[in-house]
Order: structure tokens, then C-alpha cells, then sequence
């Protein structure tokens, strides 16, 4: 691959205007992609070297379909900057793209990484993942400037993992503030809020340690703790007595906790993993319980040692 790769953007809501921002910022050129452009998908993505998916989880198999009819070149790396779980399959972003490239490889982007504060120059740190080490390394050498340190893994499951689960994390948290429960009751939840998600990690073969790094305890924080989350943005509403479809007219942009909820239940029950915040806020969501009754029901869990 050159000095100077061709990246292709595919998705051009804020997180890939963010993702075109950063890499102006590292001084790489770049096209994006999106409905609205006039150039066809397989003009732009004609001997890419670096294509880049910021499209949101519902996206996902629609361009997906539209680039296997095309032909990519085959050392073309795949990065996927999508935080979210496939209704359908239950499968992850990078899953989901390297079944269908199979011969490609593919790098997954993600941390605590909010769109509006990198925008205005604010410095961040994230983490990108591949099972291939050199395509890693590549991309890190692509994002990395003076506002944007990056780091590299090889546990893309659990870097996806720990960016997908803290959403739903992060609605329990604006509901905790929507409810003004005050900084103990909200310390107490995204404590046992890293738990819970690494359980499913775990079961799902994610490492244990990639939960404690960026992708994960740092994304949990960041969007646990920050009006500029949709997903915290979701919750603090439903905290405020709004319904649900109010809420999501108001966003802008899409909240990705709200499918990734149904998801993490329908893996939670065919894997038999235990995830009662999770269950709290899909009983929620559902308009099953109020916000009162979920923080009651998980109040009134049976008492349990703190480490098992």
C-alpha cells in the first residue's frame, strides 16, 4: 500500500463527518460516500485501499449487499466504526463484514469518542483492533494526530463488545440522572454496569482485559457521564417521564442502544447470561415498568457477594 492510501467514508451522518474530520487533522485526503452524493457507491470505492463504514447498525447489510456486487480490491482493509448488535444474527459489525469478505481484513475503530467534542478540536484516544496486526497498525498510523491518540489490539470482538453494550449501559445512566438518584446511586450502577457487560463479552469470546481499556470502561464513562450521548439523551427523557417515540423524534442521529437492548436480551436468553440491568431497561423501553419500578426491581435483587 502507498504513502498516500485512497480512503473511501461510507456514511455521512456525524460519526463519519467526525472520521473525515480526523483524518484531515492526521493530513490524509479522503472521499465520502453517502445517499446524498451523486457519485455511484462503486465510482468511490474503485481501488480504495481503506474503506471506512460509519453507516448506523441498520445500514450495515444494505451496503453491504450494494459492495458485494462490486469489486474491491483484494488487499483493501475494511474498517467498521458501527457500535451496535444485528437483530437478526446477533452478530457484531465486523462479524457480519467478514463474512461477507472473508479474504479481507477487517479492523474495528471504537472508544470513548464523542462526535461533537473531537469536532471542536478537543484531544481523544481510541482503540483499533484486527486479528491482523499489520492492518491495525496501519490504520493507526492513518488516525493518529495531535488531538486523536490511537492505539492497537487484537481482540476486535471485545473492542466491538465494549462499545455496543455501554449504550444500553448509558440509557440506565440518563434515566439515574433523569431521576436526579444523585452520584451514589449512579456510581453503584456503572460499577456493576462493567460486570454485567464483560459476563457477555466473556461468554461471546471477548477478552477479559479489552473491557478495562478504551473500548470499554473508557467508552462506558464517557457516554455514561455525557448529555452529548443520544443513548444517555434516551434515558435521561424516559427518566423525565417522556415516552419513548417522543424522545427518538427529538435525536439527532440514532440511538443505537435502543436495538442493541432487544438484542442483548434475545443473546441473554439463548445463553443464559444474567443481565438485569439490561432486562430493567428492556422492560422500560417496552413500556412494561416505569422508571420508578426499575430502579426498585433492582434494589430488591437478591443480596449476593460483590465478586463471584
Amino acid at each position: 500500500m502507498t504513502n498516500n492510501p485512497k480512503i473511501t467514508i461510507i456514511g455521512g451522518g456525524a460519526w463519519g463527518n467526525t472520521i473525515g474530520y480526523l483524518l484531515t487533522r492526521s493530513n490524509y485526503d479522503y472521499q465520502l460516500w453517502s445517499r446524498t452524493v451523486t457519485k455511484s457507491l462503486a465510482t468511490m470505492t474503485e481501488n480504495t485501499d481503506i474503506l471506512i463504514s460509519a453507516v448506523s447498525m441498520k445500514g450495515v447489510r444494505d451496503i453491504l449487499q450494494q459492495l458485494q456486487t462490486l469489486e474491491l480490491k483484494s488487499e483493501t482493509i475494511i474498517v467498521t466504526a458501527t457500535k451496535g448488535l444485528d437483530l437478526e444474527t446477533t452478530h457484531t459489525p465486523s462479524q457480519i463484514w467478514q463474512t461477507a469478505f472473508p479474504n479481507h481484513s477487517i479492523v474495528v475503530l471504537s472508544g470513548p469518542n464523542l462526535a461533537k467534542e473531537i469536532q471542536k478540536g478537543l484531544p481523544a484516544a481510541t482503540v483499533v483492533s484486527s486479528q491482523n496486526n499489520k492492518a491495525a497498525e496501519l490504520v493507526q498510523s492513518v488516525f493518529a494526530s495531535d488531538i486523536f491518540r490511537v492505539y492497537v489490539n487484537d481482540d476486535p470482538i471485545g473492542t466491538e463488545l465494549g462499545g455496543t453494550l455501554k449504550n444500553v449501559m448509558a440509557i440506565a445512566s440518563g434515566v439515574c440522572d433523569g431521576l436526579e438518584l444523585g452520584t451514589n446511586a449512579k456510581a453503584a450502577l456503572l460499577t456493576r454496569a462493567l460486570p454485567e457487560m464483560i459476563r457477555v463479552g466473556v461468554k461471546l469470546g471477548a477478552q477479559i482485559d479489552t473491557f478495562f481499556g478504551l473500548s470499554g470502561l473508557g467508552d462506558l464513562l464517557a457516554t455514561c457521564d455525557s448529555p452529548l450521548s443520544r443513548n444517555y439523551q434516551v434515558g435521561f427523557g424516559l427518566g423525565k417521564g417522556k415516552n419513548l417515540e417522543e424522545i427518538l423524534a427529538q435525536l439527532e442521529g440514532t440511538a443505537e442502544g435502543v436495538n442493541t437492548t432487544n438484542v442483548l436480551i434475545k443473546l441473554a436468553q439463548q445463553q443464559n447470561i444474567s443481565v438485569p440491568i439490561t432486562y430493567q431497561i428492556y422492560l422500560l423501553l417496552r413500556e412494561k415498568i416505569s422508571p420508578q419500578e426499575a430502579v426498585k426491581n433492582l434494589m430488591a435483587r437478591e443480596l449476593k457477594e460483590e465478586f463471584e
